[in-house]
């Protein structure tokens, strides 16, 4: 990660500069677009690790941006946002963006999302097993342990714990879910659907359901599995 090579399109250079300090401290290379194309053209030049996309741009949307890159990379994409509305958050996280942070934004809140962003780099591929806290979830094998021992799941359950935990860190839209788990084969309203489906799965394996560890909501949006960091830090 320290090696790691990150990518600010913002057209803000007071902006930049935080940002760029933020990770340049932290060991990583830091490079900067002040405009959507030439964010564009960076990133097929650079090929970074992560991109900081600003949605603000003065010459096409960031939700363009996004849309381009999403055509020919998976580079996650952590979008800067001073909009707040739930239903622009979606529409991003929709786009392909994997994260969005809200301007006026806390600096180590951002070095933290993006860390979590290039954790999952190596994972890209798809892991076999993935190990978080004291859950293992065995893809090959088709099974769940927590502390050790196996959880029974049904094959929805299953299905949404294999999406959530892949894709830990990432805040993953109730349309995306819906999408990934049931795969067309559910009608009807996504978010309702998720939420019987995240209460009976929370029952099962979080140590306190009312105060989960591991699935978290992002209200109005959907929901973010925690890392293993994370997970650590709480312990």
């Amino acid at each position: 990660m320290p090696s790691s090579t990150i990518l600010v399109i913002d057209d803000e250079p007071q902006i930049r500069r935080v940002v760029k300090n933020a990770f340049q401290a932290a060991g990583m290379k830091v490079l900067e677009a002040g405009t959507g194309r030439d964010g564009i053209d960076r990133v097929a030049a650079e090929r970074p690790d992560l991109i900081i996309l600003d949605l603000g741009l003065p010459d096409i949307t960031g939700a363009d941006v996004c849309r381009e890159i999403r055509k020919w990379s998976p580079v996650p994409i952590l979008v800067l946002s001073a909009r707040h509305s739930d239903e622009e958050k979606v529409a991003l996280l929709d786009l392909g963006a994997d994260d969005y942070v809200t301007k006026p934004f806390s600096t180590p809140e951002l070095e933290a999302r993006g860390r979590a962003l290039l954790r999952r780099i190596p994972a890209v591929g798809g892991s076999v097993v993935i190990t978080i806290g004291d859950l293992v979830l065995d893809q090959t094998a088709h099974r769940v342990t927590r502390d050790g021992k196996a959880l029974h799941l049904t094959r929805t359950e299953w299905e949404l714990l294999r999406v959530l935990m892949s894709n830990a860190g990432r805040v993953l839209t109730h349309q995306q879910l819906f999408r990934d788990v049931w795969s067309g084969r559910a009608f009807g309203d996504a978010q309702q659907y998720l939420r019987v489906y995240v209460a009976h799965l929370r029952r099962k394996i979080e140590p306190d359901p009312v105060r989960p560890q591991y699935i978290h909501t992002e209200a109005g949006v959907g929901y973010r599995f925690a890392t293993a960091t994370e997970v650590l830090s709480r312990a």
